[in-house]
């Protein structure tokens, strides 16, 4: 299978650089330098350049707060370059797979989300995702849409890069620890992808599907789950963890208090199984490690 990945260069499109590249499909990996989706033309030019079989978006406008001041920027992102690209899609009978977010959700449940649970998004970032999706499923391209949530990796700026920093550079931090979620290891996000696109040609049917760690914590909890790796590995880290509130951290978008995804539909259809995010800390700060990332 001929694939173009979109946004190679972020943390998805690196782990599925390193997931692709032990199977025998043809691989054509893109970054924003290459093909900006915001230019319509030239990636409808750049498409049909390729003909792919399968295109993964793994391009997004994930600056939550920042969206809430360029609202603009993040609708045409998030989601007017991805109808852009759906259409295309379209057109060329090819397959998309799109990776969506847990802010669809207004984060006022008690139990799991389901995929066809009603999406009430709270801010920017959430809207313009929901109307990617919307906006994919309207195109009547064949897709899959994947939601996950707390995405962490080896791999550019995420929670558990952060929290190494400053684990080695403060002795007392604060984290907030009334939002609950489910950390995502990104290498286990691409492995699902390349065990998606596998049964591809036998799951004829379009869908949205869930897909995140395997069991939930809050950011306070996650920050120490990451911390016992470190200290494992005789890095420095912080003497005092305070768990804080979200008031007495305000930001300018709405974080959800509770983003934990069901993802049973996913492991039923595609026998793919939930991130194992506390294998994944492990599975990052060693590979930090060794590129001498972390000290």
């Amino acid at each position: 299978m001929k694939i173009l990945v979109l946004g190679c260069k972020g943390q998805l499109g690196r782990c599925l650089n390193d997931q692709l590249k032990s199977t025998d499909h043809q691989v054509i990996y893109s970054s924003r330098d290459q093909i900006d989706i915001s230019d319509f033309k030239v990636t409808k030019s750049k498409i049909l350049e390729h003909s792919p079989d399968l295109i993964i978006n793994a391009t997004a406008y994930t600056a939550v707060d920042r969206a809430e001041e360029d609202q603009e920027t993040a609708n045409l992102i998030n989601h007017i370059a991805v109808k852009n690209i759906a259409d295309i899609c379209n057109q060329q009978d090819c397959w998309l797979i799109h990776v969506s977010t847990d802010y669809v959700f207004d984060g006022n449940s008690k139990i799991p989300y389901k995929e066809d649970d009603q999406t009430n998004p709270q801010g920017t970032y959430g809207e313009t995702k929901l109307k990617g999706e919307l906006a994919i499923q309207i195109s009547g391209c064949k897709h899959i849409i994947i939601r996950t949530a707390w995405i962490f990796s080896e791999y550019r700026n995420n929670f558990l890069k952060t929290m190494l920093r400053l684990g080695a550079e403060r002795n007392e931090l604060s984290i907030v620890g009334d939002q609950i979620g489910c950390p995502t290891y990104a290498q286990d996000i691409a492995k699902s992808i390349v065990t998606i696109i596998t049964k591809l040609n036998f799951h004829r049917n379009n869908g949205i599907y869930h897909y995140c760690g395997d069991h939930s914590c809050s950011w306070y909890d996650f920050a120490n789950a990451i911390f016992d790796h470190a200290m494992a590995y005789n890095l420095k880290i912080p003497t005092t963890v305070n768990s804080i509130e979200t008031s007495a951290h305000p930001t300018l978008a709405k974080r959800p208090a509770f983003s934990v995804l069901n993802c049973s539909k996913i492991k039923n259809d595609f026998d793919v199984h939930a991130s194992n995010w506390h294998d994944g800390i492990g599975r990052a700060i060693k590979k930090l490690l060794l590129e001498n990332q972390v000290s």
